[in-house]
């Protein structure tokens, strides 16, 4: 064991190291919808925080595409890095901001969409019409969380996550301020009740990616890779590459929230109560998930890096790294949901005992699939790092959507389970996919060679 410990020391704390800055920002992402369900359900209450916590899952669903199908970049960053390719760098940085651009656009205007069919959801009509028009600012929104989504890649691949993670925790200050002068209309901002948070959101994403672009251009550090001489290369071929790979990593995502927000969906069918105690324990889960995913990334960017070098050893060492670093971290958040689940609840709610109780339970469920979130969202990335997309989409397809939502369904309707049922359906998904995609990275890690490493991801 202690030679185990010694060899994976330096990998364990170098992928520390590199997750810690991007799990906070991650955290700072995920904050946001948290900010904006605190003040809608304190401010205004149970039906408010249920229309709104329903957009922010749906907004959330149509958005995970772009989101996901960016976050290959730092992955492609890290690679051109390891081959000290500083021009590679710099085509990737600029290819990324115009796929974020055009997914953007093209996101933006199915989120309207989805806004106009909002009454197919089979909500109640007060629900509907507050998630309709809460659905069109978030989908506004997407754009430039995007274009922050994509130069962030440049920071994380370069292994410069403390840029990023600082801009996130000032707009989530600046959320969390403009959600309660927009839903009061304190001093001269005007009252816009629960349609303030909307707003909040779309106003702090837009100085997130204003701030970090103008940083990134301007900062010392990332000279190196902005010489005038870059300027004039095409970067045609690498839009095409980060389309190429991301759109399946893009789709794994989707497949993943698709469930929980068909999962909330469900819910509303049982009644509002029922889905505002969902959203209340979906969004502590989706805090440790959105965390997750930040060891996640820097698995990605430390088995990308390994992959640009042709080290065998060093691509399984990152991978192992990441695994334990989040198992572990799970483990603890597993601990805190399940004996502090009321307290946590009560962050969300006051004088609503029923809705409180039902959410209470439901966070007791969140804690016991806390391991399996963790590691399937970390074989998601470590897989990212080879380049290898196409598999696990196919993996987290039939995880969620072959195996954990017709459970949900079948115990919480045909068996009478309610949205408890609902619940172990989530967990059923998570622990397949758990399993599977580990599976996946370590076969084709027993298939790379020092002199072969381009021949991972099959």
């Amino acid at each position: 064991m202690k030679k185990w410990y010694q060899i994976y020391k330096p990998e364990l704390s170098d992928t520390l190291r590199l997750s810690i800055p991007i799990v906070i920002a991650q955290l700072g992402v995920v904050l946001m919808g948290v900010t904006d369900n605190l003040f809608v359900g304190r401010l205004l209450g149970a039906v408010p925080l249920a229309g709104a916590g329903l957009s922010v899952s749906l907004a959330f669903l149509v958005s995970s595409i772009g989101v996901g199908g960016l976050s290959v970049g730092a992955a492609l960053v890290s690679q051109a890095r390891g081959r000290n390719d500083a021009a590679e760098v710099n085509r990737l940085f600029r290819a990324g901001l115009y796929v974020a651009l055009l997914l953007g656009l093209v996101i933006a205007l199915a989120g309207v969409v989805v806004a106009y069919f909002f009454g197919l959801f089979g909500q109640t009509a007060e629900v509907t019409e507050i998630g309709r028009n809460f659905m069109i600012f978030l989908s506004v929104s997407n754009i430039p969380l995007f274009l922050f989504v994509a130069a962030r890649q440049l920071c994380d691949g370069l292994s410069f996550p403390r840029v990023a993670m600082s801009i996130t925790l000032s707009a989530l200050l600046l959320n969390a301020l403009f959600n309660y002068l927009l839903i009061k209309g304190v001093g001269p901002f005007p009252e816009m009740g629960v349609y303030g948070s909307a707003m909040a959101t779309l106003l702090s994403r837009i100085f997130m990616a204003a701030t970090l672009i103008i940083y990134i251009l301007n900062s010392e550090r990332f000279r190196p890779y902005f010489q005038p001489a870059f300027r004039s290369l095409a970067v045609g071929q690498h839009v095409r590459r980060i389309l190429r790979l991301g759109l399946p990593g893009g789709f794994t995502f989707f497949f993943e929230v698709a469930t929980f927000s068909l999962a909330a969906m469900m819910a509303g069918w049982l009644g509002a109560d029922q889905l505002a105690a969902h959203q209340i324990a979906i969004n502590l889960a989706s805090t440790t998930y959105m965390m997750a995913t930040g060891i996640s990334a820097a698995g990605a960017i430390r088995v990308g890096n390994a992959f640009g070098r042709s080290s065998q050893r060093a691509v399984r060492r990152a991978g192992v790294a990441a695994l334990v670093l989040v198992t572990v971290f799970m483990g603890l958040c597993a601990i805190v949901f399940l004996t502090a689940n009321d307290w946590l609840v009560s962050l969300y709610l006051r004088d609503n005992p029923d809705v409180s109780a039902l959410a209470a339970s439901l966070v007791i469920m969140g804690g016991i699939f806390q391991l399996s979130d963790g590691v399937q969202v970390v074989g998601v990335g470590v897989l990212r790092g080879l380049s290898d997309v196409n598999v696990p989409s196919i993996i987290t397809l039939f995880a969620y959507w072959i195996v954990g939502l017709p459970i949900s369904y079948l115990l919480g309707f045909w068996l009478g389970f309610d949205v408890i049922g609902i619940w172990f359906g989530l967990l059923g998904g998570l622990t397949m996919a758990a399993v599977l995609l580990p599976i996946r990275f370590f076969r084709l890690v027993r298939r790379l060679k020092p002199d072969a490493v381009e021949k991972a991801a099959t």
